[in-house]
């Protein structure tokens, strides 16, 4: 069942009152954030970011894609509504809002983490709220656990694609997560794609 959300009035908010800790729980792509930048410097912003209040500052819930780009384009501010929730009920109603958008396992892996350690909400409960089963919940979590934290940051940058990262880095972080970490490492700065790391090796 999804929380009742009440809004406060549309607000214009300083960036510096803006709290980004949830920023990487998110895949970046530059293609998607070069176009929202030419966008919103030729109409303006046209959608609000969402925040939940943590006096004084307010917490990004979605936008952070916006708030990338009005930075870049030198704005001080940002067109913002409140959510008149906990920021647990938020992050999980902002998920369930773009449930069409489906995001990669590790998105969801580093969402569910963050749910369990920082608001202590247990599998069977995140099961729960996501209408899933714990052995769903118990999967994403094992893929963050896996995954060397170096490879996953290559994966929130967009350097490395999270189907290329779950296809073929997991199990060798299972193997061996040194040759892991260099592999990501090295395949990073060539931009390797999903099919390309499939393809077999030539001499």
């Amino acid at each position: 069942m999804r929380p009742v959300v009440k809004s406060a009035p549309d607000m214009e908010l300083e960036l510096g009152q803006l709290d980004l800790r949830y920023e990487r729980l998110r895949i970046r792509s530059a293609p998607r954030e070069r176009r929202l930048i030419g966008s919103i410097a030729k109409v303006g912003q046209q959608t609000p970011i969402v925040v939940v209040a943590d006096a004084p500052r307010w917490v990004v819930v979605d936008g952070y894609k916006r708030v990338r780009a009005v930075r870049r384009l030198g704005h001080d501010t940002v067109h913002a509504i409140a959510w008149e929730l906990g920021e647990a009920d938020a992050l999980l109603l902002e998920r369930l809002l773009h449930a069409g958008e489906i995001g990669s396992a590790l998105e969801q892996g580093w969402l569910l983490k963050e749910l369990e350690s920082r608001f202590g909400l247990g599998r069977e409960e995140l099961a729960r709220r996501f209408n899933r089963t714990t052995s769903w919940v118990s999967r994403r979590l094992a893929l963050v656990s896996e995954l060397p934290s170096a490879v996953q940051e290559h994966v929130r940058s967009g350097a490395i694609g999270a189907h290329a990262a779950m296809k073929y880095m997991v199990p060798l972080a299972r193997a061996n997560e040194g040759d892991c970490t260099r592999l990501g490492d090295a395949i990073s700065k060539e931009r390797v794609t999903s099919r390309q790391m499939g393809e077999p090796s030539r001499s």
